[in-house]
């Protein structure tokens, strides 16, 4: 009998571990490798072909005797940490998924992990992942038929759905929160009409464009890392526009962006919150008196208007009462997290939502083609959420073929993201049994 080593157990691992425990039967067990025994068992829920292993993954002989054990390993782990399981799987010689985007470190490894005729497939999940395969389906379609693509956007957000729609920010925490805190901060580039376009992270949230999505409305969105490099990859180097943008409710992106320039974001600062309120905090990252008029200082200062002042304040930010939760030495994004968790925290019977949205131009004959193709998901409650479905279903489902049909194959070794055929195929096929399906309006 095989065995899968799934690394994390967290909130976007539900769908994952659920899926790989009940297509089991007698070709594999899971083992599930995190620090909570909890959340271990709250995913495994007692099934037979499950093993919890409850260890400190940054333990040395405890992760590498596991990954030695095992037959295939998925890591949905934070992005830091993928790189510790990467060079135990070239170890031991185990492929290797994961939901994350391709490191420098991991991609250094892409001639070692050839040699050794293995297959670690990365950005395997919602974004990246279904994002790839999605455009690449798309992209070689228009190719088969001699059309020429002009511009292709792709827009994708985790969000909350409208029936659990409960606060100003229209936003609650579906997946890992500390992203959500450090969102953003690589700053964007992106191409729109022959040329290259970029915004630093100061500037990201300014914007407030817009898109429509059918059958959700109106969101607004910002341009996402470096799309640029996607246009080697997606073999579309000759398109005029390419970007790749993240979703979010208008209301949010405008009240994010003075969070942003109040530096609440920031990892590297520090403050004291030993016996300290919000308000204390806010006075100091500010530079304004903490006193009666605080509220009205900052807005001043910073030219926010009414509505985006009341989300901060519903956030506490001036609360003059409420000590901080950590008390100790912190930095703002330490604070902000721990805001953000209880604030935004998804209630046991609350819906999340995934919305990715294609727009691609292309001409065909000297005809001008607009195909716009629409993914929404919603979540059924906080454990199986829509996140969990679409970040750890395409990496389960990859994980079962590469177990039943042989991958990688003769062809397929080496660093990867799934822009291929053979991937991406039967993986969006069967996400679509699953509900995860894309519905297309050409016009």
């Amino acid at each position: 009998m095989k065995t899968i080593l799934v690394a994390g157990a967290g909130k976007s691992s539900t769908y994952l571990i659920d899926y790989l425990l009940k297509n089991a039967r007698q070709e594999w067990k899971v083992v599930v490798m995190d620090a909570s025994a909890e959340a271990i068992a709250e995913k495994l829920n007692n099934h037979p072909k499950g093993i919890a292993a409850v260890i400190d993954v940054t333990n040395n002989a405890q992760r590498e005797a596991l990954v030695q054990n095992a037959d295939i390993v998925l890591s949905i782990l934070p992005p830091s940490l993928h790189y510790l399981l990467a060079q135990d799987c070239l170890k031991y010689k185990k492929n290797l998924i994961t939901s994350s985007y391709v490191s420098p470190e991991i991609k250094a490894m892409d001639a070692a992990v050839k040699e050794a005729g293995l297959l670690f497939m990365c950005e395997m999940g919602l974004d990246p992942g279904i994002d790839h395969m999605s455009a690449m389906q798309i992209i070689h379609s228009i190719q088969k038929i001699a059309g020429e693509i002009k511009s292709f956007k792709s827009f994708c957000g985790g969000l909350v759905a409208p029936e659990s729609d409960d606060n100003p920010w229209h936003y609650k925490i579906s997946w890992n929160p500390r992203n959500i805190v450090m969102a953003g901060k690589a700053g964007a580039e992106w191409l729109e009409n022959g040329k290259i376009q970029k915004l630093e992270y100061a500037d990201l949230y300014a914007n407030n464009k817009k898109v429509k999505v059918e059958g959700v409305g109106s969101l607004s969105y910002y341009p996402n890392r470096d799309s640029l490099k996607y246009l080697d990859l997606y073999d579309i180097n000759d398109i005029g526009t390419f970007v790749r943008a993240t979703l979010r409710h208008p209301a949010f992106s405008k009240a994010w962006n003075y969070i942003v320039k109040m530096d609440l974001t920031n990892e590297e600062d520090s403050f004291d919150t030993s016996g300290k309120t919000y308000a204390d905090w806010i006075a100091f990252k500010t530079g304004v008196a903490n006193d009666e008029h605080l509220r009205m200082t900052v807005a001043e200062k910073y030219v926010i208007e009414d509505k985006v002042l009341k989300a901060l304040e519903w956030l506490d930010l001036f609360d003059a009462k409420k000590l901080i939760r950590r008390q100790g030495t912190y930095s703002a994004a330490d604070i902000l997290q721990d805001i953000l968790e209880e604030k935004w925290k998804l209630g046991v019977m609350d819906k999340d939502m995934v919305v990715m949205q294609h727009q691609v131009a292309y001409e065909r004959k000297g005809v001008p083609v607009h195909l716009t193709s629409n993914l929404v998901v919603k979540g059924e409650n906080r454990l199986f959420s829509a996140m969990a479905k679409t970040v750890g279903l395409p990496m389960a489902i990859l994980a079962k073929r590469m177990i039943q049909d042989g991958l990688p194959s003769r062809n397929l070794t080496g660093v990867h993201i799934p822009v291929m055929p053979e991937v991406y195929v039967p993986v969006l096929k069967e996400l679509k049994k699953c509900g995860v399906e894309f519905m297309d309006i050409v016009g």
